[in-house]
């Protein structure tokens, strides 16, 4: 039964997405505000070309403090190494996926298009929920 449960059953489906041009600290301020932990970074053509999570703003609110400013794009920072996951896929492969990475959440993909994002906390929900 619990091998039978998809990612998508579980993935966030209305995410946040940031543009990659976007002020790195308004897209921080648009992480809090939702209490999520990163965001898909899409290109004015609506495609995919990173993520911007927790560990990009670091880097962004550090250097702020040893350059007694906060400036940039959301693009010099966000990770472009994309790691996705398809909408179809067990939710129990994802788990054992999670186990190897440090990454936190996943774009999911159903046929080439983003359809939302899956987090750690989203396969624990689905795990516990099968009794």
């Amino acid at each position: 039964m619990l091998a039978k449960i998809t990612i998508a059953d579980y993935m966030t489906k209305n995410i946040m997405t940031v543009k990659q041009d976007t002020d790195a600290l308004t897209a921080i301020k648009q992480l809090l505000s939702h209490k999520i932990t990163c965001a898909p970074v899409l290109a004015d053509d609506g495609k995919l070309v990173g993520m911007f999570s927790e560990k990009d703003c670091m880097k962004v609110v550090l250097g702020a403090a040893y350059n007694q400013g906060m400036s940039g794009k959301v693009a010099e920072f966000m990770s472009t190494e994309i790691l996705s996951v398809d909408a179809e896929s067990s939710i129990v492969d994802l788990a054992d996926k999670f186990q190897d990475t440090s990454l936190r959440s996943y774009p999911v993909f159903d046929n080439k298009k983003l359809v939302g994002i899956v987090s750690r906390t989203d396969v624990l929900r689905a795990l516990v929920s099968i009794k």
